[in-house]
């Protein structure tokens, strides 16, 4: 792992757009789980809360991760092919 400007300037980038991302995208996946609950009573909603927010939480780290490393490869690469 190298310590450059630029590579730590693309997992930023990479990481501003994973947050760009991940609202249209949990939206996407809210309005599909929420449409396939059959939740009718308030115990059973408060259920599928809970796992709805484990499943944000989870899209979000996944959506960070993968976009910084991609980003820092992408910053590395360019700042290794510039000088």
């Amino acid at each position: 792992m190298e310590y450059s400007l630029p590579a730590w300037l693309g997992a930023l980038c990479g990481m501003l757009v994973a947050a760009g991302i991940y609202v249209p995208g949990i939206r996407l996946v809210e309005g599909q789980l929420r449409g396939s609950s059959d939740a009718k009573t308030a115990e059973q909603r408060g259920a599928f809360e809970s796992k709805l927010s484990v499943v944000r939480r989870l899209i979000l780290a996944f959506d960070v991760a993968i976009l910084a490393a991609a980003g820092y490869w992408i910053g590395n690469m360019l700042g290794s092919a510039r000088g």
